[in-house]
């Protein structure tokens, strides 16, 4: 019988139009069958991918080889091997070829052993790959917030126009100590991002506009920090031609689920006289992950 204590990692990788640097990526992946990709989702516009991993979990530490970890820092390796993040650009912010990596719980485990994972693959990514790592969520001591790192190195401001970001970060020292790895950033890679919390979705919303100040407006009135949505981060990011995203987290979906930012945004945009186009998850449920999963090592045993 298999057990259920099962750990999510999504991966989210500066890339999305590199075939070659992607089809590396997943290679060093299926070296390790036991910590499978259950979905990846690829944004051209963003140029960004994200990856979701499951596995079952150990003990932390452990003699035991941790899959979900050791198949993270494979992938990892595989990106700053093909990526050059002074190179990079696209519509969607990034501190790094490898820009954020988060652990949830899943099934019977718990958010103290997603944290525990979380933190042995960030001293790993710190000491192999020399790569400054922050930790962020459970997996802090002081439970610091991803939004907080980001606000820290300007994540949210574009760095060129058009809404683009381009290239490495401004500089290679930083106003933050690294909880991993080197204190200087080495601008070919850029810096990581690891944490643990519980289960969070990511809904999108186009709206068909250029004007990126209403949508920015929009944004902020539906995220809980501008006092709309509680548990509800939201961003206004270019995607394509002529369409603008309000990109969400959605920190607690059981209270504040996708269909209620879509309902919020279409309000506001009416206000604003902008159409709005039908949301969408950038992932399955957790609930389709952990059937996938369950029937994908059915299907191998």
């Amino acid at each position: 019988m298999l057990k259920s204590i099962l750990g999510c990692c999504k991966v989210y990788i500066s890339e999305s139009r590199n075939r070659s640097a992607l089809e590396s990526i997943e290679r060093a992946a299926k070296l390790f069958p036991l910590a499978p990709i259950i979905n990846k989702f690829e944004d051209v516009a963003y140029n960004r991918i994200g990856y979701t991993l499951v596995s079952e979990l150990g003990s932390v530490p452990s003699s035991e080889p941790c899959h979900l970890t050791n198949c993270v820092l494979a992938m990892v390796k595989a990106a700053f091997d093909t990526i050059d993040f002074e190179l990079h650009t696209g519509t969607h912010p990034r501190l790094g070829v490898v820009d954020h990596i988060c652990f949830h719980p899943m099934a019977d485990a718990s958010l103290d052993q997603a944290a525990r994972i979380a933190r042995c693959l960030a001293m790993d990514m710190g000491s192999s790959l020399q790569v400054p790592t922050f930790l962020y969520g459970a997996a802090h001591e002081e439970g610091r917030t991803l939004d907080s790192i980001r606000r820290v190195f300007g994540y949210f401001k574009p760095n060129s126009s058009e809404n683009q970001w381009i290239g490495g970060l401004k500089s290679d020292s930083m106003s933050m100590k690294p909880d991993s790895g080197p204190s200087q950033v080495t601008p070919s890679k850029g810096v990581l991002v690891i944490g643990a919390t519980n289960w969070v979705d990511n809904y999108n919303v186009p709206l068909i506009s250029s004007d990126i100040s209403a949508i920015r407006r929009i944004a902020k009135r539906v995220s809980g920090r501008g006092g709309g949505l509680p548990s509800v981060q939201a961003m206004a990011l270019a995607h394509g031609e002529g369409v603008i995203e309000v990109a969400c987290n959605l920190l607690d979906p059981n209270k504040v689920g996708g269909e209620r930012v879509q309902q919020e945004v279409e309000s506001l945009a009416r206000e604003e006289g902008i159409s709005v186009g039908r949301g969408y998850f950038t992932d399955f449920s957790q609930e389709e992950i952990i059937k996938s999963y369950l029937k994908l090592i059915e299907e191998r045993n």
